[in-house]
């Protein structure tokens, strides 16, 4: 029996996880929110073009025609009480209020001419305006 089998190194396991977070920040997973495909390049495209930041933060406002409305906006490092999940490639931060109101919504993305844009679903939402920019629960 050779010695050179039992001296190879053992391979570390290949991981998609979100690398090390600051104190104060969680790893979160799709069950929270998930972007498609679509949503997903194109969110790593408006990355690159904007460069505000490699994080996107998906946060719940109060206002809107329905109560409660969608913002997203580009930020440069996570907040304490913040939840990272990695969805179709991008790194998205939800604070811990706004997951309340998030858990389970997916997020698309259509460059059809007419009512483009990113699209939320939302099991939570039970109205929605027409536009889809703000809803109640």
């Amino acid at each position: 029996m050779s010695d050179s089998a039992a001296t190879l190194p053992t391979p570390e396991p290949v991981s998609a996880a979100v690398p090390a977070l600051p104190e104060g920040v969680r790893a979160g997973n799709e069950n929270l929110i998930r972007l498609t495909d679509a949503a997903g390049r194109k969110v790593e495209a408006l990355i690159a073009r904007e460069q505000q930041g490699s994080f996107l933060r998906v946060a719940i406002t109060g206002g809107g025609c329905n109560g409660l409305s969608y913002k997203m906006k580009f930020v440069p490092t996570p907040k304490r009480g913040d939840i990272v999940v990695r969805t179709a490639g991008v790194d998205v931060l939800v604070d811990s209020k706004s997951a309340l109101y998030l858990k389970g919504t997916h997020l698309d993305y259509s460059s059809a001419l007419v009512s483009g844009g990113f699209k939320f679903s939302n099991p939570n939402a039970k109205a929605s305006c027409s536009c889809g920019e703000s809803f109640s629960v």
